[in-house]
């Protein structure tokens, strides 16, 4: 039951910004080809891609709900193969067969390259004492944070674009983006100091350590969701 809580939960927050960023890129460059479940299909692609190397093969047995919550939850919602389907369908009702073959090209091609890109990205981080720097009394878990200021980019340049694109009052759009940098700091510093514990690491004894990992954390993704945001202005 617990799993399907966290999965209904993560499924909410995927759907909700799949909604976002496709309806945000339509009313950027209009809907005369479907950009908008083109980009989400290639962004899931490419977080299933690396997070699998983080949640399902750095396995952190605690976190089985966690890793629910995004990969089949968060990202499954994400994406969508039957919008995709009934775009390209509707392409060729049209008689615009030369879009529709385009659109199943390209999404195929790209959302493969995606996953193949995601994974030399995992893989590498993990590549080197699977991604954990061996200190004398601690351990750094640095391959999973380098993966979480990847996120935390890919979020402030999603939100950029989505603050501007999407008409909201700005007291909506405030809280929408506190809310979201809040709940990825809270889950990516919290990810960490799970890996410790099951690492062999007592929370009473480590205390202070995996608190101070877990600001270092917050304090790094915060700088990198706010270059996100910079460049998410540009578009």
């Amino acid at each position: 039951m617990n799993q399907l809580i966290v999965i209904a939960i993560g499924g909410a927050f995927g759907a909700v910004m799949r909604f976002l960023v496709s309806t945000g890129l339509y009313q950027w460059i209009g809907r005369g080809f479907p950009y908008g479940t083109l980009l989400v299909n290639v962004i899931g692609s490419f977080l299933i891609g690396l997070l699998s190397e983080t949640l399902v093969l750095q396995r952190v047995t605690i976190a089985l709900d966690y890793r629910a919550a995004i990969l089949v939850g968060f990202i499954g919602a994400f994406t969508t193969f039957s919008t995709f389907s009934l775009e390209t369908f509707y392409l060729i009702e049209q008689g615009q067969f030369s879009k529709a073959v385009l659109n199943i090209l390209i999404s195929v091609s790209s959302c493969l390259i995606a996953v193949w890109v995601g994974l030399l990205c995992g893989r590498g981080l993990f590549w080197y004492s699977n991604g954990v720097l061996h200190l004398p009394n601690s351990v750094i878990p640095f391959g999973m944070i380098v993966i979480n200021l990847i996120g935390a980019m890919l979020i402030g340049i999603v939100a950029a674009f989505l603050l501007q694109k999407i008409a909201l009052p700005i007291e909506q759009r405030a809280t929408l983006l506190i809310l979201l940098i809040g709940v990825y700091l809270t889950f990516s510093g919290l990810y960490l100091i799970l890996f410790l514990i099951e690492h062999g690491f007592a929370f009473d004894k480590q205390m202070y350590f995996m608190l101070t990992l877990f600001v270092g954390n917050s304090v790094l993704c915060s700088g990198s969701i706010g270059l996100g945001l910079l460049l998410g202005k540009q578009f």
